[in-house]
């Protein structure tokens, strides 16, 4: 509570500083006045929203509106107030020399700050509009903005009768934060049409509860490929992130979205693994529970996991969380080819250029953050996630079905 009291008088105060460019190029009590009935309806239905119901139940998409319309102002301002901070560079040490310098003419004091320029306003207030367009953009459409990356890695021990095979991978679903059912089926029927011969999801079906689920069902149990569907838990299909009556309740919500994923058609894989067979060869599909750094759940065992595979078997991993890789993974003593990862989302917000640039704050927190990346012959993609989760949309950073075909030949990648 004092952190977010802290917050909101931060907030406040910046808010303030930023009004300063408002009053600079318009006089209209009208527009002062808009400006701050629409900041404090903002600013009071997230504290609405978040101090005036029991959490209980989880995050909502209420919760989600509070948070992407507070972004949606506060992003622009920071920009706003950080070029008027530049001006007042200049300005305050303007009125520091006339504080000292002049006199007060005829009995009165001189205005000794430099009146703030208008024009530095308009350019901070375009700057501003760049951010506020793109967020509210990100919540519209962005969100649902499904995007097929495609990649061809060869191996040099890929069994022949899986040369060509390809694999589909989504991530993060995230159902409870969805608003737009007809948006879903077009994600499903968009999988489907890439009539991969497997599809593989990699965790965070929900954000808390099992329920979240049940209106998806039908959706996703459209599914198909196959040789199947598989799929591994994430950090939030646990339920660790809200309140209980007990901890039966809770293991009884995971055992539902167990159920219903089965329902779905997932071959759900806890710490176990699966062979796909062809022509008398196979690869190991290989899934392990969650484990993350940072404080999220370890409940994945690799070794567990990794029982009944031969050393010398070809081995896509399922581990929700990239961090995984590279604390348990790369370094083992069986060589896994392909790991397939999410939980980053890619902080659903960055800059990407296709084959040329990516950047994403996320990238300080994670080593691996999206797309694939290769170390001692070991493959790993990190998707960005089939849905959203806290802040309601995307920008820049888009839902992704990612599709991986495997070649038989020298290790190298095409995107």
């Amino acid at each position: 509570m004092i952190r977010w009291f802290i917050f909101i008088i931060v907030f406040v105060i910046a808010d303030y500083y930023a009004f300063q460019s408002l009053r600079t190029i318009t006089k209209s009590n009208w527009w002062y006045a808009l400006y701050w009935v629409f900041t404090i309806a903002l600013l009071g239905n997230f504290v609405y929203q978040f101090f005036g119901f029991s959490r209980s139940d989880g995050f909502s998409q209420a919760h989600g509106l509070a948070i992407g319309f507070l972004i949606a102002m506060v992003v622009p301002k920071l920009i706003l107030i950080t070029i008027m901070f530049a001006e007042d560079v200049f300005r305050i040490p303007q009125g520091i020399y006339s504080y000292f310098m002049q006199s007060s003419e005829n009995g009165q004091d001189l205005n000794y700050l430099p009146s703030r320029r208008k024009f530095i306003s308009q350019i901070g207030l375009g700057f501003a509009a760049i951010p506020f367009v793109s967020i509210l953009y990100g919540m519209y459409k962005g969100k649902y903005n499904f995007k097929v990356l495609k990649y061809v890695l060869h191996f040099e021990d890929l069994p022949e009768a899986f040369d060509g095979y390809r694999l589909t991978q989504i991530s993060d679903i995230h159902s409870g934060s969805f608003d737009n059912m007809d948006k879903v089926k077009y994600a499903v029927d968009l999988i489907n049409k890439q009539q991969s011969d497997v599809i593989l999801f990699t965790g965070d079906m929900v954000n808390n509860k099992a329920t979240e689920l049940e209106p998806y069902v039908s959706v996703f149990n459209k599914l198909k490929a196959k040789d199947g569907l598989y799929s591994v838990l994430g950090n939030h299909d646990y339920g660790d992130y809200i309140s209980w009556t007990s901890e039966k309740e809770k293991q009884q919500n995971l055992e539902d979205l167990k159920t219903l994923q089965k329902d779905i058609g997932f071959d759900l894989l806890l710490n176990e693994n699966r062979f796909i067979e062809k022509k008398g060869e196979r690869i190991a599909l290989i899934g392990v529970e969650n484990w993350g750094k940072g404080g999220f759940k370890k409940a994945g065992d690799l070794q567990k996991a990794k029982s009944q595979v031969n050393e010398k078997d070809f081995k896509v991993l399922l581990s929700h969380d990239p961090s995984h890789w590279d604390a348990e993974v790369v370094n083992d003593d069986y060589h896994y080819h392909l790991t397939l990862s999410g939980h980053t989302h890619g902080m659903q917000f960055g800059i990407e250029i296709p084959g040329w640039f990516k950047w994403s704050p996320v990238k300080w927190r994670y080593k691996r953050w999206a797309g694939v990346y290769e170390e001692l012959g070991q493959y790993i993609n990190v998707n960005r996630g089939f849905g959203y989760l806290a802040f309601p949309g995307r920008v820049g950073i888009w839902p992704e079905i990612t599709v991986i075909e495997l070649k038989k030949g020298s290790k190298k990648v095409n995107v």
